[in-house]
């Protein structure tokens, strides 16, 4: 019965394997993101703090879509384990220079799914992931804007304050 499913699956199977993968990953970036919002909070940078915390509900409604997006189209999603998240960083700079890291590897693992969208002609999900390729350009350049403040204000003192200030308005 299984296979049976599996072979009236709306989307490529292992279009659907992928996108299972990808839902770890933005499971697991939701997860960093808390541990940064975290070190944050802990560190009195309350707007950075509230940045990270917002990226990673983003990051979990990202996992919900696709995980829907498979279950709405006959396959079946599966509920990541999260395990290894890094809880301790040196400085807010390095945070962000992680979480630039972080969305540089979701932006490559989206596109590996939409090149395998193209190889299989899985031409629903190629259009699903679209949003996801636009949302990743805007995530990199947001976290972009933010290393930028760190060359403009320091990593220390007043400009490490000032920077924090500065945070909510990286966004667009």
């Amino acid at each position: 019965m299984k296979d049976l499913v599996r072979q009236k699956l709306s989307i490529h199977v292992e279009v659907m394997d992928l996108l299972n993968e990808q839902i770890k990953k933005e499971a697991q970036s939701s997860s960093i993101y808390l541990a940064m919002a975290s070190w944050c909070d802990h560190n009195a940078l309350t707007n950075s703090a509230h940045f990270f915390y917002e990226q990673s509900l983003e990051e979990r409604d990202h996992m919900m879509k696709i995980f829907k997006y498979i279950n709405d189209n006959g396959g079946t999603a599966y509920s990541p384990e999260v395990t290894n998240i890094n809880h301790d960083y040196n400085s807010l700079e390095e945070i962000f220079e992680t979480a630039l890291d972080q969305e540089i590897a979701i932006t490559k693992s989206i596109h590996n799914i939409v090149f395998k969208c193209r190889k299989v002609q899985d031409l629903t999900s190629e259009v699903f992931l679209q949003w996801f390729v636009h949302e990743q350009m805007e995530e990199e350049q947001t976290i972009r804007r933010a290393l930028e403040l760190f060359d403009l204000m320091g990593t220390d003192g007043l400009g490490l304050k000032l920077l924090d200030e500065r945070i909510p308005q990286i966004r667009k």
